[in-house]
């Protein structure tokens, strides 16, 4: 992923303090938290959104394709108008993947789900609704030094664990962060390595129906950039993490690993991306999947375990315990 692409375009604004990087809604500066001057100018528009009274996820409101039904969850939705400003989406990505190749893709995802899950899943599963729509996300560049303290097998002589402590500066580049209410983190997580990035056009350039689905909604950034800032600093921690365990640290094994992560820079960008969430019916009992809008192989949601199989391998297996059994007892008796 990169934000070569043109989401790195400069930034109007910088911090008088730090020079960091400032953007509309920012009331501190990301790096040395400096307060910013309030802007001036005319205020943005009033707009609706449908928000969802189970998930809370919102979405553009369009008077063309009303929805009473939440597009992530089912729930019923609200029509609100929010007092404060909602941010819109820098960049859209288009949708690669037709709705009828999302269809196929969730049955071909649920015959590969194993051996625990209904073997006619594929075949009795009814589809009850194919929604497509761009969540919220924010692609973040970074620059921070990172100290970091843990104990590994390096240097430990005839200990098992040895002390090591150190500081090193570490680039972060194209984290893709979520900001939807209404995917899970792991949804997000499993769908955000796909997404094509040099694919990416201005949101002001292009109208929706041109990127994707003419019935496709845009999820809305509920949150400022300068509110979104835990979930930032999270994200970057946890990378810095898996970056150190990755050739930083001395040894092999590691334990008691804690960062301490100073942003040097830091420039985000909100972007929409392309998914179906597929609302499919099995036995009565209702499930989610949501398939990545450009790449139809990437398919991610919940599904119904065949408990039948699950106590005949129990059973199987507390059957081949009592066997050992009693084999041990004839030995020993005999």
């Amino acid at each position: 992923m990169s934000m070569s692409m043109g989401v790195s375009t400069a930034v109007a604004r910088c911090c008088a303090r730090c020079q960091g990087p400032l953007e509309p809604g920012d009331l501190r500066c990301a790096v040395c938290g400096l307060a910013t001057p309030q802007e001036s100018g005319p205020a943005p528009p009033p707009v609706q959104v449908l928000r969802c009274t189970e998930c809370g996820a919102a979405v553009a409101y369009s008077a063309e394709a009303q929805a009473p039904k939440c597009r992530f969850c089912g729930a019923v939705t609200r029509l609100e108008q929010p007092i404060d400003p909602i941010e819109q989406a820098d960049w859209l990505l288009p949708f690669g993947v037709p709705p009828a190749q999302a269809d196929k893709a969730l049955r071909q995802w649920m015959s590969t789900l194993g051996f625990f899950r209904p073997s006619d899943l594929s075949q009795a599963a009814t589809v009850e609704g194919l929604r497509p729509l761009w969540w919220a996300g924010w692609l973040v560049n970074a620059d921070a030094v990172v100290s970091w303290t843990a104990d590994s097998n390096a240097g430990a002589l005839r200990s098992a664990w040895a002390p090591h402590a150190g500081q090193t500066q570490l680039p972060f580049r194209s984290l893709l962060v979520s900001a939807s209410r209404g995917l899970s983190l792991d949804e997000a997580r499993e769908l955000a390595p796909y997404f094509r990035f040099d694919q990416a056009v201005p949101a002001a350039h292009r109208t929706q129906q041109q990127l994707g689905p003419a019935d496709a909604v845009l999820e809305q950034f509920d949150a400022q950039r300068s509110a979104a800032r835990k979930i930032l600093s999270e994200r970057i921690a946890a990378t810095a993490e898996d970056t150190l365990r990755q050739g930083v640290i001395p040894g092999s094994t590691f334990r008691n690993v804690h960062v301490a992560v100073l942003l040097r820079a830091l420039e985000a960008r909100r972007v929409a991306l392309p998914s179906y969430v597929l609302a499919y019916r099995y036995k009565g009992r209702s499930y989610r999947a949501i398939v990545h809008g450009q790449d139809a192989s990437r398919v991610t949601g919940t599904a119904p375990i065949a408990w039948g199989k699950v106590a005949l391998v129990v059973a199987g297996a507390l059957a081949l315990v009592a066997i050992v059994v009693a084999v041990l007892a004839l030995t020993r008796t005999g």
